[in-house]
Parts: C-alpha cells; structure tokens; sequence
C-alpha cells in the first residue's frame, strides 16, 4: 500500500489568515480555492489548477517554535534556477529577509541549491533547483543549507 502513497497537500497553522494567504499568493501564484473566514472556522485551500497543494489554518497564536518537535521547514522545487530567481525578486519587493544572501548550493560543490527565508509567522521556507549552483560557496560547512537556520 504505502509504495502508491503520494505527498498530498501542506496544512499550516497561522497567526493571521489573511496576512499568510497573501504572502503564499504572491510568493507561489496560487488560486484560492475554498476559504471560510467564520470566526473561530478560518481556513483558505490554496493550489493549482485541480489541485489543492498549501492549506491555512488559523489556529496559532505567537510565531513558529524551531526548538519544538515538529516542521523543521518547507521546501518548494522549482524548475529552473531562473524560477529561483523571480522568486528572490519577489520576495525582496516584500521585504522579506533572507537566512543567506542571494541564492547558495545545499552543500559544497553541489549544482542544487536555493533561497531561504521566513514567512509571516516566522516559518523556515525554501525554494531551490535541482541544479544552476554550481561553483557557488555554501554558507554552512559539513551539512545542508537548508538545515540550520
């Protein structure tokens, strides 16, 4: 059974609903596509097409807990390192601050790599390629990127 499992969609608790489902428009492009703003009941599905991929949930309060069992963070691949790039550039036009500086490998010598950042609540987020880094200096010795900020 589990060799036909496949990754369904994300659910994310957030802090403010509306503040969270226009970040991840903005930054992923997604379509609302159910959304309940009744209080106590505030949710938005957000996806492509036919398919529903982030959901929200506004159930938090505070930010995200690093230090607490749980999400270490989330990672979206984009086709091409040019993808990364627009991305970089929207987030700027966001002022959303950066973990590192530009896009970086995930290790030493590695053609895959990305940009790493928060979101609204503080979540660790990541988007990368799978190859367009190469030759470029990884921030952290002897481990991902992506596995300490």
């Amino acid at each position: 059974m589990t060799a036909t499992l496949q990754m369904g969609h994300i659910g994310l608790n957030v802090s403010d609903l509306a503040r969270s489902k226009r970040f991840y428009q903005d930054l992923l492009g997604f379509e609302n596509k159910l959304e309940s703003v009744e209080k106590g009941r505030k949710f938005v599905l957000l996806g492509r097409g036919q398919e529903v991929l982030l959901t929200l949930w506004e159930q938090s309060k505070g930010k995200y807990a690093p230090g607490q069992p749980g999400l270490h963070h989330l990672s979206f691949q984009a086709k091409s390192m040019e993808e990364v790039r627009t991305a970089e550039s929207t987030l700027k036009a966001l002022n959303i601050d950066f973990q590192y500086s530009g896009v970086v490998p995930h290790a030493e010598g590695s053609a895959s790599g990305g940009i790493f950042f928060h979101d609204p609540d503080g979540l660790r987020l990541e988007i990368f390629a799978p190859t367009g880094a190469d030759g470029m200096h990884a921030p952290v010795a002897g481990a991902p990127s992506c596995g300490f900020f």
